[in-house]
């Protein structure tokens, strides 16, 4: 190996909050991942961890970075926020986060993962809702999040997954009697099955090529 090639990845922590945590079931995403990961490359043993907690925004995961994603030391870091950031600003008895704090956060919490040198994947917001129409509550905020995400990726040279543009196209050819549940989700937010083996294909095909 010359100075200048970088080692293959051995592992990859999923970054997050209830979404994620949830991912690690049999059905979701983060393990849907970990299988198809295992019979493509099974000589090379990556580990693939979870690292998601209900309720929790960009400050929750900035303030639990260290102990839950730095001392770990991962290859590769995927980050799925910003539905609580968003949500929890008209839930009663919450807070969201605001647009500024949100970026900054995110700003904050990617410069701390370079300093390990793990590769950083972020990923724009899914869903609040799953009317096609523009018309759930949320559907605006949540656009403006997702662009911020998509900025940011910009600005630091990450790899995007933009799950909000995916869904919404998802939604537009699959959801033709505009309900707000029930398509990717059983709640308008939290994964259906068939939603988590959609975030598991869209986000393969992306790391599969920094695993390679």
């Amino acid at each position: 190996m010359t100075a200048c090639t970088k080692p293959k990845p051995a592992s990859i922590l999923f970054f997050g909050d209830s979404i994620t945590e949830l991912g690690v079931k049999p059905k979701g995403y983060v393990t849907l991942i970990q299988t198809e990961i295992n019979k493509q490359f099974p000589a090379r043993k990556i580990e693939v961890i979870g690292a998601g907690i209900s309720g929790h925004k960009v400050p929750d995961l900035e303030a639990r970075l260290e102990r839950d994603v730095l001392s770990k030391k991962p290859d590769i870091v995927v980050i799925y926020i910003g539905i609580n950031d968003v949500w929890h600003s008209i839930l009663p008895g919450h807070t969201g986060t605001s647009a500024e704090d949100f970026e900054a956060g995110l700003h904050r919490i990617i410069k701390q993962l370079k300093a390990i040198n793990a590769s950083i994947v972020l990923c724009t917001p899914s869903v609040v809702g799953e009317k096609n129409d523009n018309s759930n509550p949320l559907d605006e905020k949540l656009d403006q999040y997702a662009e911020i995400s998509r900025n940011v990726a910009n600005k630091e040279k990450l790899i995007l997954i933009d799950l909000r543009k995916e869904f919404k196209s998802y939604l537009t050819e699959n959801n033709p009697t505009n309900v707000e549940k029930g398509i990717l989700t059983y709640d308008g937010v939290h994964l259906s099955d068939k939603g988590n083996e959609f975030v598991a294909d869209v986000m393969l095909k992306r790391l599969v090529d920094i695993i390679r």
